[in-house]
């Protein structure tokens, strides 16, 4: 079914305001930029992801830890660590045979929080 939009949902005149426009465009960062945050936004875009996000966000976590965590297989959870740290979301450290994950900075820390914040608003 198409939704209609109503009147104050669109414009009815063909008033282009050009100052606004210009400071627009002039801000507006290029398209290379857009396409990597739109790709960072993908990668936040997978539940399990998120899940694993969460964990980190508590606590550093190796592989083990996280699977039986989540109550996925070692693989599927390295794969989708392999996934966050291509994003530079995570990071690992290792402490002999084990391998630890964290969050990368607290800017990941802070997406992470504003969409939880976000959400709950709606």
């Amino acid at each position: 079914m198409e939704k209609t939009l109503s009147t104050a949902e669109r414009c009815d005149c063909n008033i282009i305001h050009e100052d606004v426009v210009r400071k627009v465009t002039e801000k507006m960062p290029g398209e290379e930029t857009l396409y990597d945050l739109a790709e960072l936004f993908k990668v936040f875009g997978d539940s399990t992801r998120v899940k694993i996000l969460w964990a980190l966000d508590e606590a550093e976590l190796c592989v083990c830890d996280l699977a039986t965590t989540l109550n996925m297989t070692q693989s599927a959870v390295s794969h989708q660590l392999r996934i966050l740290k291509n994003a530079k979301l995570v990071l690992n450290r290792r402490e002999g045979k084990v391998v630890y994950y964290r969050l990368s900075d607290d800017h990941v820390r802070t997406i992470f929080d504003q969409g939880l914040t976000h959400i709950r608003e709606l």
